[in-house]
């Protein structure tokens, strides 16, 4: 049984990489927590590929997977490639996709095809493409019992579309997260963790991993059954005294908290 590899989703600390230099103190201060493993999101174009790629070499980091834009797919996938081939990555995530592939049986596979199209390119260059879910995946569309979500993994191709599961917004859906992993592992690279208490109108409230209700344990557990890579740590807002920095190194002590768990527990 393989440990999964623990890191950090760099869009929890995105208004700290938006230049070249903060996303090399970035990295220099993860480094110092015991990071070694990141996805890449949350700066766009603000940081080059060189760039990227020479803090993350400085401070021996490797990137997982990265998040990128609906539109960048569509329209300038070459660059996009260009970038993970510079930085050695070989998972290109959609961090989120767009509303109009929402609502309808049709519009999730117009939606489909388009990026099975692109993800088609991406594996002739070596790198597979990755979709991150939210909350709206498991919803029932228009004049249907299905959700977006059944539709993604029955009509797609299990070699071209892979997942990032998101386990606190599948848990936000009414979803068990840690079945949902066990039924798709073979379609996961990579898993996010995080962690939510639900507010007054039942909307979440992200906090720290190990501090809400999201099941962490039998999420990793699956992790380690199914010899699931990887586990990032995100969190969106909500950070511990409002520092995301603070919030991180809580969530890495969560980390160590389920690495020690004996196997099976």
């Amino acid at each position: 049984m393989k440990e999964p590899i623990t890191g950090v989703q760099l869009y929890t600390l995105r208004e700290h990489i938006q230049t070249a230099a903060a996303f090399d103190a970035t990295l220099e201060r993860l480094k110092h927590m015991g990071v070694r493993d990141v996805q890449i999101s949350g700066f766009g174009r603000a940081v080059t590929a060189l760039e990227q790629k020479e803090a993350l070499e400085r401070h021996g980091m490797r990137v997982c997977v990265t998040h990128q834009s609906y539109d960048r797919i569509l329209h300038d996938l070459p660059a996009l490639i260009d970038l993970h081939r510079a930085i050695g990555c070989d998972a290109l995530g959609l961090g989120c996709g767009p509303k109009d592939a929402r609502g309808t049986k049709e519009n999730v596979r117009a939606f489909l095809k388009q990026m099975e199209h692109a993800a088609k390119e991406l594996q002739s260059s070596g790198v597979g493409f990755h979709y991150h879910n939210h909350d709206f995946e498991f919803e029932p569309l228009e004049g249907s019992d299905k959700t977006m979500m059944d539709v993604l993994l029955a009509e797609s191709d299990p070699a071209l579309f892979h997942l990032i599961p998101d386990v606190a917004w599948i848990h936000v859906a009414g979803g068990d997260p840690a079945a949902f992993l066990k039924a798709n592992a073979a379609r996961v690279k990579v898993v996010h963790f995080k962690d939510y208490v639900p507010d007054d109108d039942g909307r979440p409230r992200f906090v720290s991993l190990g501090k809400g209700v999201v099941p962490l344990e039998a999420c990793f557990a699956v992790c380690r059954e199914k010899e699931i890579p990887y586990i990032m740590y995100e969190q969106d807002n909500g950070w511990a005294n409002d520092d995301p920095f603070l919030a991180t190194e809580e969530s890495l002590r969560c980390f160590d908290r389920l690495h020690s768990l004996p196997c099976g527990a």
